[in-house]
This record gives C-alpha cells, structure tokens and sequence, in this order.
C-alpha cells in the first residue's frame, strides 16, 4: 500500500516551510548587507533609505508579499527577514570597517517584523487589507514625522517626506480599493494614526 495521501501533504508542506525559511534568511542577509553598502553610493537625500525601520520595512514587505503565506508563517518570517536585514548590515559593516550595534534595531525587528508580516493582508480585501495597510503605512508616517521633527537638521527632509508620501499613498489607495464599509474604512484610518503615534514616541526614546 502506498503512503497515505494526509503524509505526503504533510511532508510537502514542511519541505515548503523549510525552503522559504532558507530563502528568506538568505534574501534578508544579502540585502541588509547590500544597504551597508547603499550608504556610501546613494545621493545624501536618500541615503537615510539605507539605515532605517522604514527601509528595512520596506524589503521586508517584499520579501513577505513574494511568498503568498498565510498569517501565522508571514508574522514568523517578518520577524525573521527584519532581524536577517540588520545582522546582514552590521556583518557587513563589520568588514568594511565600520562599528554598529546592532540590539535597537534588533529588538525593533522582533517587535515589528511580526506586524510587517502582515504585507500578506494587502492581497485580501476588507477589514484585513485596512488593518494591514494601517500597520505598513503608520510605521511609514511615524518615522516621517521622526524625521522631520528631530533629525531633519543632519539628515534633510526629502527621505522623510517621500516616505510620508508612501505611506499616505499606501493606505489611501487600499482603503479606497479594497476596502468596503465605513467602518473599516474607519478603523484602517484610525489605527494608522494610532501605529504613526506609537512608532514616534516609542523610537524617540528608544533612539
């Protein structure tokens, strides 16, 4: 008798789970080392791009979206992806000679990269897709109002205010076209403002 059809859907699917961990991990390294070396080639205005929550967010999102996963391995591998991105950049910082510590950002990816995770939302519609683009776009707004208030003086206002744009832009368009009912309508525009909030007093003190 052959194997009972329960075993072999079991075992594909954790071969699956195991060959997106490897990608995501190998993905995440190599494009959080390749940031470290953005700073020095990209133009000062969009240099913060390459050392920022909103920037690591931003691969992380792509990294997730490429998958198709369901919730639950989505928040497990954002967390993953967010935490890769970092140690890629400080190994690599590391080799260029450069000094980085990595724990702040570290803990900022076991905190958020769960909720960056749920990228995997945006393909749904309704209160799903205004809760995920709440959570993408209030870490985007937040860290624009971060850094026109309180870097802006070292580091310019383009980076920020493009990445204020996005955000913006982000949960506009799906709450516009994915999203049916005032009342999700109204808890996608809420909680972006509540996420923005957080994310500016949490890293302001974190900082």
């Amino acid at each position: 008798m052959g194997c009972p059809p329960w075993t072999l859907t079991r075992s594909g699917g954790w071969q699956r789970t195991a060959g997106e961990s490897v990608a995501v991990v190998a993905a995440s390294l190599v494009l959080g080392g390749a940031t470290s070396f953005a700073q020095g080639l990209l133009p000062d205005p969009l240099r913060p791009l390459a050392n920022s929550v909103s920037g690591w967010t931003l691969l992380t999102a792509l990294i997730i979206w490429l998958l198709h996963e369901r919730t639950a391995p989505s928040a497990v591998f954002g967390a993953v992806s967010f935490g890769c991105l970092v140690l890629g950049y400080t190994a690599v910082s590391a080799l260029r000679g450069f000094t980085y510590h990595p724990l702040f950002f570290g803990v900022v990816g076991v905190i958020a990269g769960p909720l960056v995770g749920v990228a995997a939302w945006l393909r749904e519609r309704r209160r799903r897709a205004a809760l995920g683009a709440a959570l993408l776009g209030g870490i985007a707004l937040g860290e624009c109002a971060y850094g026109l208030v309180r870097i802006s003086a070292t580091t310019g206002r383009f980076y920020w205010t493009v990445i204020g744009v996005v955000g913006l832009v982000l949960v506009g368009v799906t709450l516009w076209r994915r999203v049916d009912g005032a009342r999700d309508v109204a808890l996608g525009a809420g909680l972006t403002a509540i996420v923005a909030a957080v994310f500016f007093l949490a890293y302001g003190v974190g900082v």
